[in-house]
C-alpha cells in the first residue's frame, strides 16, 4: 500500500469516527434536554424496597431518593466493601438508618438462591423490587461457574430467578411494584436467537450485542410477568434511563463503550437525571401500570420484537430451564 493510499484510509477512518462521535453528541444533548423528572412527593415510610446493584450509578441515586422518603432500603450488592461506603453516605445524607447492605452476586444462581432464602426468612414484606444491576460484559466470551454467559446471567437470568422466588411475598405485600431497568439499546437486537441466548452453539456476537440482547430480554420478561400478575395487585414495568454516564460504561471492554464513557459522558445525563424514571416507577401513583416501557417518566413504545408475546413466553420457558427453576420457587 502506498503512502498516499494509507493517508486516504486514515482520513476515511477518522471521518467515520467524527461522524459517529457527532451523532452520539447530538443524541446526548437531546437526551439531556428532554429529561423527565419524578415530581411525586409520595412518602415511602413503612415500605420495604430491595434494589440490586445499588452501590453506584442509577441504583445508588434511587436508593438515596427512596431513603429520603423514609423507606427501608435493602441494597443487594456484590462488592460489600464498596456498597458499605455508599451505605454510610446515604445514611449520613438522609438520616435514615433503615438502609442496609446485603451480599448478592446476581450472576450466580447459587448466590441468588442463598440471598432469597435469607430474605424470606428475615423479611415480612416487600413493597418494591428494583431489578437494576447490570453489566456490559467482557470482549471475550465468558461463562459463569454454572455455565451461563456472563452478560445474560447478570442482566436477565439472575433477576428472573430472584423475582420468581420473591413473588409470593410481594403478593402478600400488595399493592407492590417490580421495576426492571432495561435500555433503549434493546432496539439494537441484532440476530437475537431464543434457542441460543446463552451463546453455546455459535460464535460470540460481542459484548455490545450481548448487552442489547439482554436488555431485550428485560422487556420481554416484563411483558410475560405482567400477564402472570393479573389480579395480584403487583405492577411490573420496565424503563430506559437514557444516555447516562455510569460505571457500566467505565467498566465496558469494547471500544465503543470506552469512547462513550471517556468522551460522550460530557454530553450525557448524570446518574441523578438518569434515575428519575426508576424513581417514578417506584413511587408515583401514575406508574401503577403493567407491562409498559417507560422513558422520561412516560410510557413509550418499545421495539416491535420486545412486544412479541409469543417470544416473551418462549423466553420465560427458556429462562426456567437455564436457572433450573424448582417447583417450590414458582409463585405465578
Amino acid at each position: 500500500m502506498s503512502l498516499g493510499t494509507m493517508w486516504q484510509v486514515l482520513l476515511y477512518i477518522t471521518g467515520c469516527f467524527v461522524v459517529m462521535l457527532g451523532h452520539f453528541v447530538v443524541r446526548g444533548r437531546r437526551s439531556r434536554q428532554e429529561i423527565g423528572w419524578c415530581t411525586s412527593q409520595a412518602s415511602m415510610e413503612g415500605k420495604v424496597v430491595l434494589i440490586t446493584g445499588a452501590s453506584a450509578g442509577l441504583g445508588k441515586e434511587t436508593a438515596l431518593d427512596l431513603a429520603r422518603r423514609g423507606a427501608r432500603v435493602i441494597m443487594a450488592c456484590r462488592n460489600l466493601q464498596k456498597a458499605t461506603k455508599v451505605l454510610e453516605e446515604i445514611r449520613k445524607a438522609t438520616g435514615n438508618n433503615l438502609v442496609e447492605v446485603q451480599l448478592l452476586d446476581i450472576s450466580s444462581m447459587a448466590s441468588v438462591r442463598k440471598f432469597a432464602k435469607n430474605f424470606l426468612k428475615n423479611e415480612k414484606r416487600l413493597d418494591v423490587l428494583i431489578l437494576n444491576a447490570g453489566i456490559i460484559g467482557p470482549s471475550k466470551l465468558t461463562f459463569t461457574d454454572e455455565g451461563n454467559e456472563i452478560t445474560i446471567a447478570t442482566n436477565h437470568l439472575g433477576h428472573f430467578l430472584l423475582t420468581n422466588i420473591l413473588l409470593d411475598l410481594m403478593k402478600k405485600s400488595s399493592p407492590s411494584r417490580i421495576v426492571v431497568a432495561a435500555s433503549l439499546a434493546h432496539a439494537f437486537d441484532e440476530g437475537f436467537d431464543i434457542d441460543n441466548m446463552n451463546v453455546k452453539n455459535k460464535s460470540y456476537p460481542g459484548s455490545w450485542t450481548s448487552y442489547c440482547n439482554s436488555k431485550l430480554c428485560n422487556i420481554l420478561f416484563t411483558k410475560q410477568l405482567s400477564q402472570y400478575l393479573e389480579g395480584t395487585g403487583i405492577s411490573c414495568n420496565a424503563l430506559g434511563p437514557g444516555l447516562v454516564a455510569t460505571e457500566i460504561f467505565a467498566k465496558g471492554s469494547c471500544d465503543i463503550v470506552w469512547t462513550y464513557y471517556r468522551v460522550l459522558a460530557l454530553f450525557s445525563r448524570t446518574p441523578v437525571e438518569g434515575a428519575q424514571t426508576m424513581i417514578h416507577l417506584a413511587v408515583s401513583e401514575e406508574a401503577e401500570t403493567k407491562g409498559e416501557f417507560y422513558y422520561n417518566c412516560k410510557v413509550i413504545d418499545s421495539s416491535p420484537l420486545s412486544n412479541d408475546l409469543v417470544l416473551a413466553r418462549k423466553l420465560w420457558e427458556k429462562s426456567e430451564y437455564l436457572v433450573d427453576l424448582k417447583s417450590e420457587e414458582r409463585h405465578y
